[in-house]
C-alpha cells in the first residue's frame, strides 16, 4: 500500500453564526469568526492503495485532479459560504475547519467511486490553524 497526497486552494468567505443563537451568545462563542472574513485555504487529499504495475500510480491522477476541481475549487472559490453554498446556509453546518474537511471528505470519496481509498482530508485556514478529517 502507498499513498498519494494532492493540494487544492481556494479562496472563501465565510463566518461562524447561528441565527439561532442572540448577537451577544454568538460574539461570545465565536468572537471575531462571528463576522464574515475571507481566507486562503489549502485542502490536501491523500489517497491510498496498490500502486498499479503498469502506471506506478495508485490513481489515475488526472482523475483525481478533476474530481478536486470539481469538488472544492468549483465549489469554494469565491463563494461566501455561508450565503452561496446550501450545506452551510443558515442553521446548517458552520463554516469551521473541521466541519469544511468532513465535507470535503465525503464529497471526494463518493466522487473517486471506488478508484481509489480517499484516507483523509486536511483543511487549512492559515499556517495557524487547520482540520483533519480521517477516513474510517
Amino acid at each position: 500500500m502507498a499513498s498519494l497526497t494532492r493540494r487544492v486552494s481556494f479562496t472563501a468567505t465565510h463566518r461562524y453564526w447561528r441565527s439561532d443563537w442572540s448577537a451577544e451568545r454568538n460574539d461570545k462563542t465565536f468572537g471575531a469568526a462571528a463576522v464574515a472574513h475571507s481566507h486562503d485555504y489549502s485542502c490536501d487529499a491523500t489517497v491510498s492503495g496498490p500502486i498499479d504495475s503498469e502506471t506506478g500510480m495508485i490513481v489515475d491522477l488526472g482523475l483525481l485532479d478533476r474530481i478536486l476541481d470539481r469538488e472544492v475549487r468549483v465549489r469554494f472559490h469565491g463563494a461566501d459560504m455561508n450565503a452561496d453554498l446550501p450545506a452551510f446556509a443558515d442553521r446548517k453546518l458552520i463554516p469551521t475547519c473541521e466541519n469544511l474537511a468532513r465535507f470535503i471528505f465525503e464529497h471526494v470519496d463518493a466522487a473517486l467511486a471506488g478508484a481509489a481509498t480517499l484516507s483523509r482530508v486536511v483543511v487549512r485556514e492559515d499556517e495557524t490553524i487547520s482540520a483533519e478529517f480521517p477516513g474510517s
